[in-house]
């Protein structure tokens, strides 16, 4: 085993198995702000752009972030690593939109989020954005970090140092 190697396997060893466990999983944080910002919105709708204007803007967000979504999760496959926390990451992925981004699937999922609020014009879906990208900002994302960091150390701490968290 060559020292490379050898050091690889220890740097490893000493990481937890999975980034991303329990409740807190990215899908349901922001599932659950766009479902309270729909019940808001249904019981108490509050516009905040003109409606001429509301559903082509959405549109048009929506397609960016699921053409985002796609093209990440399709560098991550390419790249042999698994997409969901709650498996082992093989890999540090620093191609496609990881090039920007050391997070595009989470900036994907607020852009999302931020287009069905266009769309169906509602303040709610906005202001619910704010805790979701809250909780990933200080949680979820400093979590899946400091795994990386303990799984990959020569590999991330670069990466993390020359690409930014979100944009």
């Amino acid at each position: 085993m060559t020292s490379d190697n050898h050091r690889e396997n220890m740097e490893t060893d000493l990481a937890p198995e999975y980034a991303n466990i329990g409740f807190m999983r990215p899908p349901l944080v922001y599932l659950s702000a766009i479902v309270l910002g729909l019940l808001l919105h249904f019981r108490w709708p509050v516009p905040f752009m003109p409606d001429a204007v509301a559903m082509p803007v959405g549109v048009i967000i929506a397609i960016i972030a699921i053409a985002l979504f796609v093209y990440a999760v399709r560098t991550f496959r390419t790249a042999g690593t698994p997409l969901p926390g709650n498996r082992p990451t093989t890999r540090i992925v620093r191609t496609g939109p990881y090039l920007w981004s050391r997070n595009p699937i989470y900036l994907s999922f607020s852009l999302l989020q931020c287009g069905i609020a266009c769309w169906i014009n509602s303040l709610w879906l906005l202001v619910t954005l704010i805790p979701a990208v809250t909780l990933m900002s200080f949680v979820v994302i400093p979590r899946e970090e400091r795994y990386l960091e303990t799984r990959f150390p020569s590999d991330y701490l670069p990466y993390k140092a020359s690409v930014r968290r979100w944009l």
